[in-house]
């Protein structure tokens, strides 16, 4: 039993310099256009359950091939694509929204797309509202919504419809932070109740954390399909190789135009442990627990060393603390290859008992700018002894006076 199965599914565009050139194609039974393939025969099964990640470069064909399974394009003559149950799709921004129909009516619009009775919509309808949390403006049109706002509310129509298949592309980078985190909680939930994922995106740590299976596309065909850490070592080297090869063709052109990789910081690794175990959900015990990060990173040595913060947030969404290596006064050493690794510890954990989610951040010198995130790295669960009350115990002294 498959999911979705893929048969020879490709996708070539034609472009037409001039209008006419379109109909002397007709007349003349001559070509008069320009083809791009965009994406080259591809079959291949996905099995119920799985979570599988799509890479690639931009223009690599990861797009494509997702709105292929989603319906949205039809494949070139030949190819054919079989869905086992309702497939949801968060796709481009806005994509299968009416910009003057209302937010409300979207909805409406959107769940009958799918398939679902005006009856089925009315009972969804308020745990859509409540996770999109936009209920002042679902009555306006979307034209007016922001990005982060059309990525709540098609996200919340994607997921609260009860999907057997679900594809998110790149989307959830829109939205503000809680939110982000609160759509990762969502696809976790629907990963661990046996739901079929295909997730695209260029936090390759995300890919790598969540993904059963990785498929890495380059100029439209499959580079390799596999097992995450597999698959995104071999990316990663690959892209390092690239920006190696660049750099090799003049390295005596200062003007030289930058090309894709250069300029960019991305994070390779993240471990984290408590009292020496590492792993994604792991428990402390308050004042007694030695927490331990290490990150790794790698960046275009023609920029100034990057630095690294981390937040750890709680589970209501709130930052508890952060730190960073550019206001802990740690210089990072450059490097002439482009890669770092750092570690920080928090020795006697001061938080109190909760559920907490630590994010990961790299950037530039001065922490300003952003290059690569990894968020919800680990969860962690603290414990703690007697009713101290609050989130983090203050170091303090009693005396009497």
């Amino acid at each position: 039993m498959t999911a979705i199965r893929l048969n020879n599914i490709s996708k070539t565009y034609t472009h037409y310099a001039h209008g006419v050139d379109r109909l002397l194609e007709i007349l003349t039974h001559r070509a008069h256009h320009q083809a791009f393939v965009a994406l080259h025969p591809i079959s291949m099964e996905i099995e119920p359950g799985q979570v599988v990640g799509i890479v690639g470069n931009n223009g690599a064909g990861k797009s494509t091939l997702l709105k292929l399974i989603a319906g949205t394009l039809q494949s070139d003559a030949g190819g054919s694509c079989e869905i086992k149950g309702r497939i949801s799709a968060l796709l481009e921004l806005g994509g299968g929204f009416h910009p003057e129909m209302t937010g409300r009516e979207n909805v409406f619009l959107n769940g009958t797309m799918l398939g679902l009775s005006r009856a089925q919509m009315d009972e969804i309808y308020p745990k859509i509202m409540e996770f999109a949390g936009i209920d002042d403006f679902i009555d306006n049109p979307v034209k007016t919504y922001s990005s982060g706002m059309f990525v709540r509310l098609a996200f919340a129509v994607a997921t609260c419809v009860e999907p057997d298949v679900l594809i998110v592309d790149e989307a959830l980078s829109v939205g503000d932070g809680a939110f982000a985190r609160k759509s990762f909680n969502r696809i976790m939930q629907f990963k661990k109740a046996g739901k079929t994922i295909l997730f695209c995106s260029h936090a390759l740590y995300q890919v790598e954390a969540i993904c059963d299976r990785v498929i890495w596309l380059e100029n439209g065909a499959v580079k390799a399909d596999g097992s995450p850490s597999q698959v995104i070592s071999a990316y990663t080297d690959a892209i390092a190789a690239s920006q190696s090869r660049t750099q090799a063709v003049d390295p005596n052109e200062p003007e030289r135009k930058l090309l894709a990789g250069e300029g960019s910081a991305h994070i390779t690794s993240v471990s984290v442990s408590v009292d020496g175990i590492i792993g994604k959900e792991l428990e402390a015990y308050s004042k007694r627990s030695e927490l331990c990060l290490t990150v790794g990173f790698v960046y275009d040595p023609k920029l100034a060393t990057p630095t690294v913060g981390l937040l750890i947030v709680g589970s209501d969404g709130r930052v508890i603390t952060s730190a960073g290596t550019q206001h802990d006064g740690l210089k990072i050493t450059h490097n002439a290859a482009g890669e770092a690794k750092v570690r920080v510890s928090f020795p006697e954990l001061p938080l109190l008992k909760g559920e907490y989610w630590i994010d990961v951040y790299l950037l530039c010198e001065e922490a300003i700018h952003l290059y690569d995130k990894a968020t919800t790295v680990a969860s962690l669960k603290v414990r703690q002894d007697g009713l101290e009350q609050g989130v983090v115990s203050l170091v303090r002294q009693w005396e009497q006076i």
